[in-house]
């Protein structure tokens, strides 16, 4: 059965109805009051993405996401995705096998190098230099999390976020699964699918900014380079990011409640001072969007149909599902979720198989305190 899990990258603007922006307090708490309603509703997962720029407030997920552990006690706790190409993994490995513990081994994490504008200001990472660091960094974040005690140097020919050399050093606390499930979340970068498939890891396509067609090229690219190297092609999991979900009865009135988020959308991104090369984040027109893009947009059919198509192209057996809408009712939000778990899950988890999902190691301090 494919699974399905939230998403909110916690950006902070305008809503498109009202044009007030939460303050962000109030911001936050509508996160977390969020992620225990995907819990209750029974969907399998919640991811907090990793931004450093306005208007985005999720520069801290690991705290963010041990507020969710407490809260929760059952869904996987997803970063969507950790800038391993910025970051130092020391303090990756700590920060995430501490979180592991809190949540009773419920972390999920994903690896990328971002795409914000500030990175080079604030973590020095050249935006050229990303992908050798993130492979760097990597390979260091295993051996942490696989070895008792890891020795390492800063590599004479790349860049590398740490600069001062490791002797024999363990990292505390070890993660409480043994370790946890790395993602490598990707876009367009061969390189990252490719060190995905060298250790055997699960990719996470973004499958936001274009069409579908984009990211399918980067997912034969991951799969034949997995049995390149003699492994099992059953065995390669892939997650798919969605572009929107507000699912209705009706499929004009799904289409007319969403216009104004994607208009909020659209003219967030014209705003932004930063694009990515070979993207195309802001479509021509919003009927472009709902037809090309991987939103999840319409009556109950028409998204069972829709995600039946990501899956031929694509063959994900795990995938984001809204998670914030700012431009919807608290009603209309929850009647969306509601809907898609009572009439759109159970078909498709019906004909998508079902990927490897660990189960929780240990009851988390919540419920053992009876709280």
């Amino acid at each position: 059965m494919v699974k399905f899990i939230g998403n909110d990258l916690i950006a902070n603007g305008p809503d498109p109805l009202t044009g007030r922006t939460p303050g962000e307090t109030e911001r936050f708490r509508e996160l977390i009051e969020n992620a225990v309603l995907y819990e209750q509703l029974g969907f399998d997962g919640f991811s907090v993405g990793e931004r450093h720029h306005h208007p985005f407030l999720s520069s801290a997920p690991p705290v963010v996401l041990s507020h969710i552990a407490a809260k929760t006690s059952r869904i996987r706790l997803f970063t969507g995705v950790t800038l391993l190409s910025a970051l130092d993994p020391v303090r990756v490995a700590e920060d995430y096998a501490t979180l592991d513990h809190l949540s009773g081994g419920r972390v999920e994490l994903v690896i990328g190098k971002g795409n914000g504008p500030d990175q080079i200001e604030l973590f020095g990472v050249p935006r050229e230099q990303a992908w050798i660091t993130l492979d760097e960094n990597y390979r260091l974040l295993r051996r942490l999390w696989t070895e008792e005690k890891v020795s390492w140097e800063p590599p004479a020919d790349k860049p590398t976020i740490r600069r001062v050399p490791l002797t024999e050093v363990t990292t505390r606390p070890r993660p409480l699964q043994s370790p946890p499930r790395v993602w490598h979340g990707s876009a367009t970068n061969e390189g990252s699918v490719e060190l995905a498939a060298e250790f055997g890891d699960p990719v996470f396509s973004a499958n936001v900014s274009n069409a579908v067609d984009r990211y399918a090229e980067l997912i034969r690219h991951y799969r034949k380079h997995w049995a390149d190297l003699g492994r099992d092609p059953a065995d390669a999991v892939v997650g798919a990011g969605t572009a929107g979900l507000y699912a209705a009865r009706n499929s004009q009135d799904a289409v007319a409640a969403f216009r104004p988020i994607y208009e909020g959308m659209a003219a967030m991104l014209a705003r932004s001072n930063f694009s990515l090369p070979g993207t195309s984040t802001i479509w021509d027109s919003y009927e472009v969007f709902l037809e090309r893009s991987s939103a999840l947009v319409g009556s109950p059919q028409q998204i069972v149909d829709k995600v039946h198509r990501y899956y031929d192209a694509l063959g994900q057996t795990v995938m984001t599902v809204g998670g914030h809408q700012r431009g919807l009712t608290h009603t209309q939000f929850v009647g969306s979720l509601e809907l898609f778990q009572s009439d759109i899950a159970p078909v498709l988890r019906r004909s998508i198989p079902d990927p490897p999902w660990p189960e929780p190691t240990i009851t988390t301090w919540r419920n053992e305190s009876g709280r």
